[in-house]
């Protein structure tokens, strides 16, 4: 039978992803770190693949059974029925541009879904993380979205507005939303910690928003993609404080708001 989602097993992701963290500090903000192109035109370093080959021994040793999947390494298929997602890097574009927005991300997907959750903001000593029924944390305290429950006057913030379609920026702007380009995992942690109220993203990949469920969940809020599914691995993500939620939805839809 798989581990249980147990404080220490979340204890052990934190560390293992601050460990992970400290490594792509020792590569930020250096003037010697090279850029590689992927074959989608995205950027990668060293510092990316290096975080990610130390997380995949570390849970390796720790979970033989376990499968992984990470953005920058094939897929192991593990027998355990979980399987961690890594994300070294999410934010690669602001790590190689200096700004210390970026975040490594790592999830424990179970036959429940997305077990746990944990988002390190390495550059500003920021942990948030959350177990399934466990509660979500920064840093060792709760943490917990706001209450702030109308669309005017609220944030919603986003990793970049270029994917955004025309349409959607419009109506997000008309609708009276404070739009900001806080983004990246650092967006989500901005929700989670109730310093914002929205974060969206029109284009994700599963190992950018795979932590978000569980932490948005267990934070009081609430995450799903675009298109209402809860599930990580829909293309994109919003996640909001909850009390906005159906709203941002309708208005991001272009639909009739609830």
């Amino acid at each position: 039978m798989p581990d249980a989602i147990t404080p220490e097993l979340v204890d052990t992701a934190v560390a293992l992803l601050r460990q992970a963290g400290e490594l792509t500090l020792t590569y930020f903000r250096n003037p010697d770190l090279a850029i590689d192109r992927k074959g989608d035109g995205t950027p990668v370093t060293v510092a990316d693949r290096a975080a990610e080959r130390m997380l995949r021994e570390e849970i390796e040793n720790r979970f033989p059974d376990d499968g992984i999947l990470g953005e920058e390494e094939a897929e192991k298929i593990g027998t355990s029925g979980r399987r961690w997602i890594i994300d070294p890097i999410d934010g690669t574009k602001a790590f190689t541009h200096g700004v210390p927005l970026y975040t490594n991300l790592l999830a424990l997907e179970d036959s429940n879904g997305i077990a746990l959750g944990v988002i390190n903001v390495p550059a500003l000593g920021e942990t948030v993380y959350a177990g399934r029924g466990l509660g979500c944390f920064c840093n060792g305290a709760p943490a917990s979205v706001n209450d702030h429950a109308t669309v005017d006057g609220a944030y919603l913030t986003s990793s970049g507005l270029s994917p955004w379609s025309d349409d959607e920026l419009l109506r997000a702007k008309g609708a009276g939303f404070n739009l900001r380009t806080w983004g990246d995992g650092y967006g989500y942690v901005l929700v989670a910690t109730g310093r914002v109220e929205a974060m969206y993203d029109p284009k994700a990949e599963l190992y950018d928003v795979a932590p978000m469920p569980v932490i948005l969940s267990e934070a009081g809020g609430r995450f799903t993609a675009i298109d209402g599914d809860p599930s990580p691995a829909r293309g994109s993500g919003l996640a909001t404080n909850g009390l906005l939620h159906e709203s941002t939805l309708a208005i991001l839809r272009g639909e009739p708001t609830p």
